[in-house]
C-alpha cells in the first residue's frame, strides 16, 4: 500500500521533504518513524490526513502522514 510521507523541519535533513512510500498493510505510525530513523523523543506532532494522531495509529492505503518535530523556543 502507498502512504504519502511528509517531513518537516530537522526531519528533512538527509531524508526528503515529501515522498510516496510503499508499506505493508497494518503498519503503524511508529514503525514508519523507526524505519526513517527519526528519534521518537524529537517527534512533536503526527498528522494523518491532516488530523492529529499518535504512534499507535494504523495507516491505510492512500493516507498522508505528516511528521513534525518538537518546537523549541524561549
Amino acid at each position: 500500500m502507498q502512504i504519502r510521507v511528509k517531513l518537516f523541519g530537522v526531519f528533512r535533513i538527509d531524508r526528503f521533504k515529501e515522498e510516496n512510500r510503499d508499506y505493508p498493510p497494518g503498519i503503524r505510525v511508529r514503525e514508519v518513524v523507526d524505519e526513517l530513523s527519526i528519534p521518537g523523543v524529537l517527534l512533536g506532532i503526527i498528522l494523518i490526513n491532516g488530523v492529529h494522531s499518535n504512534g499507535d495509529a494504523i495507516l491505510q492505503d492512500g493516507d498522508s502522514l505528516s511528521l513534525l518535530p518538537l518546537l523549541g523556543g524561549g
